[in-house]
């Protein structure tokens, strides 16, 4: 197998999928590119009086199923082919969950924590003045993603009110709740993972008490998944952030651990600490990959001993890392269905927002549960009739749902 990126890897997997379904070859031309793809510079003024020029996207791959919806990540790595792979896994995220929505995906080539806080608010709102004839309720509804929050999300949305001259809530979500967000939002991807991680296990007849969690990643997806499994009663022995791992074989203090993390900016100093890279080598029998793309690869994957890998990030696992998994007979919970909690709460944000309407934390988190666990059992439904991977099965439900709404649409024959 050769190294491909994840955009092309992506575009080989849709092509599979069209090809075994026998549907017209215009689906895969139509889902090979993004609708759109968008580059600003953004010439910031720091707090020294020097401008400094930070480069920005915003990529819509598919408005088939209604606007397209995404995060907006500030990551020194971000690139424009990173967004575009984002862009389309939102599309198939979204066509897995039968959500109103395309897939989108923005991001600033910036490592926020070299900005103050007056300069990260100056970045975030001459971002979205460049990308504002491209955005809006009915067009393309940003979300937070890596390093932003619902902070920023206020930011911008107070930017976009300024530009239109009138309140728009619902041209992005993730926001506080205060100004129009959703309670549970905040939480929602890694409560996300938790359902599809029980799910998994009622399926494979594993006790919860008789196993063991290893998570990569203690941003907000990490540190929530883990919260929640802590919560639910699982062993979580070993959490890695980009600093340093913490492990004990009985059990981690996952509350006393996420304090540390805020007063600290990381785990590094909690105990004794360990290389982070040696996550991938811990006895586990679930691995939680909740940090950036590629981390399961041909090097780390034959290290993981864990029956259940549960893809909280986007794409943590290269073509290589995925085939020897598939190899070892490991239960992959594919990113698409696994961290999809997060757009499924922006939408019932954007819901909300749309009829004027707020909410318990009670309901989403209850909504949550319910549309995660019939999402799961669709596509492991599939998997069992088809005897494929947990991965190909989502692909092969989300592909077909969009060649079935172009055809509807009148786009393909």
């Amino acid at each position: 197998m050769t190294n491909q990126n994840p955009t092309d890897r992506l575009r080989n997997q849709i092509k599979e999928v069209v090809e075994e379904l026998h549907l017209s070859p215009s689906v895969y031309q139509i889902l090979k590119y993004p609708k759109h793809t968008f580059s600003v510079s953004i010439p910031l003024e720091k707090d020294d009086g020097t401008v400094e020029n930070f480069t920005g996207y915003r990529a819509v791959h598919s408005d088939l199923l209604g606007p397209g919806k995404g995060g907006i990540r500030f990551h020194p790595d971000v690139n424009q082919e990173e967004v575009i792979a984002l862009s389309m896994w939102m599309t198939l995220k979204t066509a897995i969950l039968k959500l109103p929505f395309g897939g989108a995906k923005g991001g600033i080539i910036v490592d926020p924590n070299k900005l103050s806080k007056r300069e990260l608010q100056q970045l975030s709102r001459q971002y979205v003045q460049n990308i504002e004839p491209v955005i809006g309720p009915q067009k393309d509804i940003p979300a937070p993603d890596v390093n932003t929050d619902g902070r920023v999300m206020g930011w911008m949305m107070d930017e976009f009110f300024k530009l239109r001259g009138r309140n728009v809530p619902g041209f992005i979500t993730g926001k506080p709740p205060v100004i129009g967000g959703s309670e549970g939002r905040v939480e929602a991807t890694g409560h996300g993972v938790v359902v599809n991680i029980l799910q998994a296990m009622n399926k494979l007849g594993m006790d919860k008490g008789d196993n063991k969690v290893a998570i990569q990643g203690f941003g907000n997806v990490g540190s929530v998944t883990a919260q929640t499994l802590y919560e639910k009663g699982l062993n979580v022995v070993a959490v890695a952030d980009i600093d340093a791992m913490v492990y004990d074989e009985e059990g981690l203090n996952i509350p006393e651990m996420i304090d540390y993390a805020k007063e600290n900016g990381s785990l590094k100093g909690y105990t004794s600490n360990e290389n982070s890279n040696e996550i991938f080598e811990v006895d586990c029998d679930i691995f939680v990959p909740a940090a950036l793309e590629n981390q399961i690869t041909e090097q780390t994957a034959p290290k993981l001993k864990a029956s259940i890998v549960a893809e909280a990030a986007n794409g943590p696992t290269s073509g290589e890392g995925d085939q020897i998994l598939a190899e070892k007979g490991v239960f992959v919970i594919p990113d698409i269905l696994c961290n999809a909690g997060g757009v499924m709460v922006s939408s019932f944000e954007w819901m909300q927002n749309d009829s004027h309407d707020h909410w318990a934390e009670e309901v989403v988190n209850d909504r949550l549960e319910k549309d995660m666990a019939k999402a799961f059992e669709e596509v492991f439904s599939m998997k069992e009739a088809n005897n494929e991977t947990m991965r190909h099965a989502a692909y092969y439900l989300a592909v077909k749902r969009l060649g079935d709404a172009m055809f509807a649409r009148g786009w393909v024959d």
